[in-house]
């Protein structure tokens, strides 16, 4: 891809920036279009356990795994998992696994702090990519301004603009809606939470439904409430009436109701087919959730990040653009497909009624 080609990169989440990243250390012009307002617009979520071959390979070949290391937190990478009764049924504290955490919000602001500050336009958000009969591509936005570009890379999540260039598919929701809340300074407020929940990830299942909580930097936890069903337009998510949904749970998992902040967030679980792909078009391809948008498996984010390292090598490798472009989405839908399919099957058996023993031979990778 000659240097002088312009990339537009929608959606300024890891996989785009990382895909910024490695344009930036091949001198290939390229501008990052984010919807949110500023950096601090808003939350970026829970924690991300990078894997080996996927985030941790986009970091080293981005040149950013030293400063990815100085916030790993290798010693958050443990397991729990409760019975609705309060009893711990499996637990895996070692901290010696390969796959540290990292909290989005410190993953973001890294990727931004290694690209030039104003390769990034704030406050754009898509509202429609228009084909040029010369070939490139026009984005609007609903600020008002208007860009051209030779390539657009569709990093804009599961609700993706720049997908309707390419495919017709649309996230379904797949009966599954998680309400979060936050718990501040566990170590010192809470310290019985802080005991329940461990270094790393605890899980309680029972009833079809279960707790999630995550320990992230600073003592700060997470908590979501994963209510099966379709989406409940009527139903008014709180502390108190998510609690109700557990009635009959031990106290000691219900005080994660207790201890959190009174705001609830909730996030209806959609998902692409499995499988999704599309006919390849020159100048436009997908990455992350815009192309296979999957259950809550630990996987999304890190396919993300390799997908946007390998679309990188596609950008600025010696081979023709369109012809590297199609291989790249051959190899990305392949490796997407596995995932999503994984993913479908986890969140199946996760609500089964045998969903403790099931979910305990998964982590503990007892087959």
């Amino acid at each position: 891809m000659s240097k002088k080609s312009s990339v537009a990169i929608v959606g300024g989440g890891p996989g785009g920036l990382l895909l910024a990243r490695m344009l930036y250390l091949k001198g290939v012009a390229f501008t990052v279009y984010e919807r949110d307002e500023s950096p601090v617009h808003r939350g970026q979520g829970g924690m991300l356990d990078l894997h080996p071959g996927t985030g941790q390979y986009a970091m080293k070949r981005a040149g950013l795994f030293a400063e990815f290391q100085h916030f790993a937190r290798y010693e958050d990478q443990g397991t729990r998992l409760y019975d609705k009764h309060g009893l711990l049924v499996y637990q895996d504290d070692a901290s010696d696994g390969d796959r540290p955490e990292i909290d989005r919000s410190q993953l973001r602001d890294l990727l931004l702090q290694s690209i030039p500050a104003d390769s990034v336009r704030w406050g754009c958000r898509l509202t429609q990519a228009v084909p040029r009969d010369d070939g490139t591509f026009e984005l609007r936005f609903e600020n008002g301004s208007v860009a051209r570009h030779d390539f657009v890379a569709g990093a804009d999540g599961a609700w993706s603009k720049v997908r309707l260039l390419v495919s017709d598919a649309k996230p379904r929701h797949i009966g599954l809606t998680l309400y979060e809340l936050a718990i501040d300074d566990a170590d010192t407020r809470h310290p019985g939470i802080a005991a329940l929940v461990g270094r790393g990830t605890m899980i309680a299942k029972g009833d079809g439904k279960s707790i999630f909580a995550q320990r992230n930097a600073n003592a700060h936890i997470r908590v979501y409430a994963a209510l099966p069903g379709e989406e409940r337009p009527g139903f008014e998510a709180t502390k108190e009436s998510l609690a109700a949904q557990f009635a009959g749970w031990d106290g000691s998992l219900l005080q994660l109701f207790d201890a959190a902040k009174d705001t609830v967030r909730p996030w209806p679980i959609c998902a692409l087919p499995v499988g999704h792909r599309w006919q390849s078009r020159a100048g436009v391809t997908l990455i992350g959730d815009a192309a296979h948008v999957m259950p809550p498996a630990g996987v999304g984010g890190n396919l993300a990040l390799r997908d946007a390292a390998d679309l990188a090598d596609a950008l600025t490798g010696d081979e023709d653009r369109t012809i590297a472009v199609r291989a790249y989405e051959a190899l990305m839908w392949e490796r997407a497909a596995t995932a999503a399919g994984e993913a479908m099957q986890a969140m199946a058996a996760g609500f089964a009624e045998d969903s403790l023993e099931a979910t305990m031979k998964r982590i503990s990778g007892v087959a």
